[in-house]
């Protein structure tokens, strides 16, 4: 694996950021909305998060096991910086969304890592929250006016923006809860048999 997280970790990082998230959104709803529909087409947001896209992603090629691929190791980590100058000074447009959907596939594998071969079955709500960000991720990347329909869509009327918000918050507060209780500090040790 190439994090290691434990699955309490995990678990109580991503709900309480839910809802840490959630909750300014309900409390600010109003500027909220107004920030989120400037978002998509936000170019210093889009530089500023596809620059710590290509960090991350430099430094998980630049430490990771890459397997067959480990003689380009160079190569490799010169595309990602190539890509953290090229990418924001030709391709502008929905910056900030693609960055975002970087970003979203890079932060699914920790907690799929975490959740990997662990006996309990609440750790499927890490790996749904995990595959809804990958998916989410893949979509923005490719088709980046879904985040701003999708926006607003979510900010059509302050009713639906809020209960968004707290189904956010729901969830990160199930994510917690479990986390809490259910999820185990350490490894889990399987009897040798």
């Amino acid at each position: 694996m190439i994090y290691d997280f434990s699955l309490r970790t995990v678990g109580l990082v991503a709900g309480l950021g839910l809802v840490a998230a959630h909750a300014f959104a309900l409390l600010r709803t109003d500027w909220t909305i107004d920030k989120l529909r400037e978002f998509p087409r936000s170019y210093p947001a889009g530089v500023f998060l596809f620059l710590l896209a290509a960090a991350w992603a430099f430094w998980l090629a630049a430490t990771m096991d890459l397997g067959e691929f480990s003689p380009n190791r160079t190569l490799i980590c010169g595309a990602i910086l190539a890509a953290a100058v090229m990418v924001p000074l030709f391709a502008e447009e929905f910056l900030a969304v693609r960055a975002v959907g970087i970003l979203a596939l890079l932060a699914a594998e920790p907690l799929l890592g975490a959740a990997f071969l662990r006996p309990e079955q609440t750790r499927l709500l890490l790996v749904i929250l995990a595959y809804g960000w990958a998916v989410a991720g893949l979509i923005f990347v490719g088709a980046p006016y879904t985040m701003r329909d999708a926006l607003q869509w979510a900010s059509r009327s302050s009713g639906r923006f809020r209960l968004v918000a707290w189904v956010g918050i729901a969830y990160g507060t199930l994510l917690v809860v479990v986390s809490l209780l259910f999820f185990g500090a350490g490894p889990v040790q399987y009897p040798l048999p």
